[in-house]
């Protein structure tokens, strides 16, 4: 940061820097230093493609990551990166932004309850489906089955909901402090519901995970790929 000060009527401007170990100098380090230490893994935001970004807008590093809830390798990729993807995270040299690539209602149930809070609750949120994924997918499965009748005449956002509440889904949602009205409200609006099935797919994508990093493609699947991608940038 520099100053201007006014000389001869403002006639002519003279750009002065704050000499070293003075109070402007020290409250300009300290504006760096704070810049530095931020932790840029709470900041979350919606994006205009329907996603999520995690971190840091202006970050050098940008993953863009197509994921389905009822994907397993994504709830790997989730497990095997989360730590050393949050400390690049963290740091503000690296910022993710999940999108979904929804594959059946199941999938799509698990995405209402992940959006359900907002930016604000997404990041805590999203990481709790997948890691509860093993348990929620199978109750699901077997809810869907035993409840087929019922299930197929009832309409889309009480379908979705009943899917949610018999998988265990809203249990997941209500522990992240979702409450019942939130979640009503949620599945309920369908406006919401026709943007998520409206979101378009890059042709790259045929399958989940999938990655694009800084706008280019990756072809990775896993973080074993994806790692030296980000190391080399």
């Amino acid at each position: 940061m520099r100053f201007a000060f006014a000389l001869a009527g403002m006639a002519a401007l003279t750009l002065v820097a704050p000499a070293e170990g003075s109070p402007q100098s020290k409250t300009l380090r300290g504006g760096v230093e704070a810049q530095q230490q931020r932790d840029w893994s709470r900041t979350v935001a919606a994006t205009p493609q329907g996603g999520h970004l995690v971190g840091n807008p202006a970050a050098a590093i940008k993953i863009v990551e197509y994921a389905s809830y009822t994907c397993p390798h994504c709830a790997h990729f989730a497990a095997e990166s989360k730590a050393p993807l949050a400390t690049r995270i963290r740091s503000g040299s690296t910022s993710i932004e999940y999108r979904h690539l929804i594959r059946d209602p199941l999938d799509l149930a698990a995405v209402i309850v992940a959006r359900c809070g907002g930016a604000a609750r997404f990041a805590r949120i999203n990481d709790a489906i997948f890691a509860g994924q093993q348990t929620w997918l199978g109750r699901g499965a077997e809810f869907a089955r035993t409840n087929r009748e019922t299930l197929a005449t009832a309409a889309p956002g009480a379908q979705l909901r009943g899917l949610a509440e018999g998988s265990g889904l809203l249990a997941i949602g209500r522990a992240q402090g979702l409450t019942d009205v939130q979640l009503q409200r949620c599945f309920a609006d369908k406006a919401a519901l026709d943007r998520l099935l409206a979101n378009k797919t890059p042709p790259e994508v045929t399958g989940t995970p999938a990655f694009f990093v800084n706008g280019r493609y990756t072809g990775a699947h896993d973080w074993t790929r994806l790692q030296p991608l980000l190391s080399s940038r």
